[in-house]
């Protein structure tokens, strides 16, 4: 008998909704009216950053999608302002436990893992028209992820506003965030892959991160030589190679969810960066 097939969006909405019930409260509020619970709206918001779509668009989807609302276990539709509350009451702390369950649930022992940052704009206009009318994009959100080759899951995520300096400072603190999913050898263990963004005082002798090459060409400090050797020898080796797979994570949460930040708030802008790294980790 051929099994039959189940949609991915449905998939999609089963697994963040058990994802939101096991990390969240049922209710944000003892007083709550109950209609719908928190994990119910969190799951359904989630959905529409994988959709790549609006408020309002995201209801009229749900009013068209039985199976989904079935799998949210949603007797009605919410409405859109209900749905934009529920994303402006997540707090980062919750998006790192909802990330956290999930690594969890994969039992994730990192090896190799590669770091890399990308920028997302501030407006949904189109490149065509910025360049016509001379607007010139003076700063924009930097989104830097740490990504386990293995899997391609992301392990966890920085963010924050550029252009202000090198990638490397924000090494320390994914490194910080990595190290509870290392392999655990005596140890936490693991190996961390970068791009001339990462080298700086922040990263270690033992980092596969290529130094950057002054305006002698010449490297003279010992651990930036100890790096370069490392790396060229990884190089021969075709380990330098993996880091590209997390270009590859990068094109991919871009064509899901978009390469532009929707939301007009400070807070709710810096939950994006996050919210990505879920919605790309579930799909």
């Amino acid at each position: 008998m051929k099994k039959k097939k189940v949609s991915r969006y449905v998939r999609f909405a089963h697994l963040a909704l058990k994802m939101g019930e096991a990390t969240l409260d049922k209710y944000s509020h003892r007083n709550s009216q109950k209609r719908y619970t928190q994990p119910q709206l969190v799951a359904a918001c989630l959905l529409g950053f994988y959709l790549n779509l609006s408020y309002r668009d995201l209801e009229e989807w749900l009013l068209a999608s039985d199976k989904v609302c079935q799998a949210l276990g949603l007797s009605e539709v919410p409405d859109h302002s209900t749905l934009c509350r529920a994303f402006q009451r997540l707090r980062q702390s919750d998006l790192k436990q909802l990330n956290h369950w999930l690594m969890q649930k994969l039992n994730m022992e990192l090896t190799w893992v590669a770091v890399d940052a990308t920028g997302y704009i501030l407006t949904q206009a189109s490149h065509y028209y910025l360049t016509r009318t001379g607007q010139r994009m003076k700063h924009f959100w930097q989104g830097f992820y740490a990504v386990d080759l293995d899997t391609q899951y992301i392990v966890t995520w920085c963010e924050g506003i550029g252009p202000q300096g090198a990638d490397v400072r924000f090494l320390n603190r994914l490194r910080q965030r990595i190290h509870r999913y290392g392999q655990l050898v005596g140890r936490r263990e693991y190996a961390l892959l970068g791009d001339r963004g990462f080298d700086g005082d922040q990263a270690l002798p033992t980092d596969f991160i290529t130094p950057k090459l002054g305006r002698y060409k010449v490297i003279r400090r010992q651990d930036r030589k100890q790096r370069a050797d490392l790396t060229n020898m990884a190089r021969l080796d075709g380990v330098m190679g993996r880091r590209w797979l997390i270009e590859t994570v990068i094109s991919v949460i871009k064509r899901k969810s978009g390469a532009s930040i929707r939301s007009r708030r400070f807070m709710r802008q810096r939950r994006e960066i996050g919210i990505k790294a879920i919605v790309y980790n579930l799909h």
